[in-house]
């Protein structure tokens, strides 16, 4: 648990919390609690370092936002909401705390939100963004109108949160910090369990005794979904289908993946014009997971089924949201039909156009595994075209632990352009920069390390040619490199 906030305090009844003053509303998760909270009537302020597009979304829809840290920003404000990346010296949140309001976690406000609904929380290592936004696709296009907080914008909804009429809340469960342990979900997913955010847990042990309580967070009569070919979900997997077994809560666990094993079966994927093709294969039922028996009877499902994005790490999102669909009651072949229509989601393998006859992407990926995936995924949708990366790292800890790994992960492009790290809420640490992920990386990757961000576009751009593909990777601001790139090369093709 986090040592800044208390995650084990039952969380306040939304109608308890009085005016909510947001602090770094701006960011995708914090703003999402707050657009849920301004459609259910609730008073919300909020501030960020400087103004961002999303602010302007939620004066739009009444509330008080404004650009600059200012403890006179909490006037009226009984409930202030912050989330990990806020300092404990930021103004205002020293203030709420000096002046004894109610300071709650993020994930306190979203599951205050939460409350009444039949909650499907979605964690992992890697992937949950993506799964989350197909879930969410998956149950609008069954005809429902779930609410959902997800950690990005989901593409056709226009929005990363929404207040549904539906009885069904969607929310991403952020790991990072153990936060996603203050939800009790009808279903829960996790896609992988993989070594990060070691600078909260410390060591893997913890991190996987963090997703064990996660598991047991299930209601009773719910269903978890893991992924079984994953060695840290499938184990995880295991040991809750002992648990559940024994301690007669009628909880059932539902697996997908490739694995023969798997009760959600994916297999002869390829990538073709309109993204990944692939197989789905199950002999789950709508009553038969909600009703909390165990898989292996009902009419079997198998079809091909079209996804509109690239990359065998989607086809693993779109079984999971499939399994998570089909536990919430959704017709196992309306949900198949759901993942066709799923569009994508902001930054995550995002296409930012072509010009010169260079195709530029954008994704969000900020550990190896993640990387390693867009590095593959990029690869295979270019063709006979070479693939030119620019990787930012995030946060100096990650990169102190996973340099090598990160270097592993890049060495499947033509050329790398390494930045620098994008720090977020850390201090910088002695000697770690970008060049230690820079030497990693191994041939036949050619790398360069560009520690002025400045630089970045234009060091792309003299790298690629017509026919190639030019991928943006990290969590920080690299993905303006996308948009600099493309006007780069816009130029050039007019000269």
């Amino acid at each position: 648990m986090s040592p800044r906030f208390d995650l084990s305090a039952p969380v306040p009844p939304l109608a308890e919390l009085g005016a909510v003053h947001f602090v770094g509303v701006g960011g995708v998760g914090v703003s999402g609690v707050a657009r849920v909270m301004l459609a259910r009537g609730v008073a919300v302020s909020g501030s960020d370092a400087k103004d961002l597009p999303v602010m302007d979304a939620l004066r739009a829809l009444g509330g008080r936002v404004e650009a600059g840290f200012d403890p006179a920003r909490l006037a009226g404000a009984e409930t202030v909401v912050a989330g990990s990346a806020i300092r404990e010296d930021n103004p205002e949140l020293a203030a709420a705390r000096a002046n004894g309001l109610r300071v709650l976690h993020r994930s306190q406000g979203l599951a205050a939100v939460m409350h009444g609904r039949r909650g499907a929380a979605v964690a992992g290592t890697n992937g949950k963004t993506t799964t989350t936004a197909m879930l969410v696709a998956v149950l609008r296009h069954s005809g429902a109108d779930p609410s959902f907080a997800v950690g990005g914008e989901v593409v056709g909804a226009g929005t990363n949160a929404h207040d549904g009429t539906g009885d069904v809340f969607v929310a991403e469960a952020d790991e990072s910090d153990a936060s996603f342990l203050v939800y009790d979900p009808v279903v829960s997913v996790v896609t992988n369990v993989q070594p990060d955010h070691l600078d909260h847990y410390g060591t893997v042990d913890a991190l996987e005794a963090a997703f064990e309580a996660f598991a047991r967070r299930v209601r009773p009569g719910g269903t978890l979904v893991a992924c079984a070919d994953d060695a840290g979900s499938a184990a995880l997997a295991a040991r809750a289908r002992a648990t559940f077994a024994a301690d007669g809560s009628g909880r059932s666990v539902v697996t997908f993946g490739a694995a023969a094993e798997a009760d959600v079966r994916v297999g002869a994927a390829e990538l073709t014009e309109r993204g990944t093709a692939f197989d789905l294969t199950s002999d789950l039922t709508a009553d038969l997971v909600s009703g909390g028996t165990s898989a292996g009877t009902g009419a079997p499902v198998s079809r091909r089924v079209q996804l509109q994005v690239p990359g065998w790490h989607n086809v693993l999102d779109a079984a999971a949201a499939w399994a998570a669909a089909v536990a919430l009651g959704t017709d196992p072949a309306t949900a198949a039909d759901g993942l066709e229509a799923f569009a994508g989601t902001r930054r995550r393998f995002e296409a930012r156009g072509e010009a010169d006859g260079v195709r530029v992407y954008d994704d969000y990926a900020h550990n190896p595994a993640k990387v390693a995936a867009a590095v593959a995924t990029g690869r295979q949708v270019a063709g006979e075209g070479r693939l030119v990366v620019a990787f930012q790292p995030h946060l100096y800890s990650r990169t102190r632990d996973f340099a090598v790994p990160f270097g592993a992960a890049l060495s499947g492009a033509d050329e790398v352009v390494v930045l620098d790290v994008y720090g977020a809420r850390e201090d910088p640490l002695p000697g770690v920069s970008g060049a230690l992920v820079a030497d990693a990386v191994a041939a036949p990757a050619r790398v360069t390390y560009v520690p002025d961000r400045d630089r970045a576009a234009a060091e792309l751009v003299a790298r690629a040619a017509a026919g190639d593909l030019l991928l943006t990777i990290g969590a920080g601001d690299v993905t303006a490199v996308a948009g600099e790139a493309l006007a780069l090369l816009a130029e050039r093709a007019a000269r």
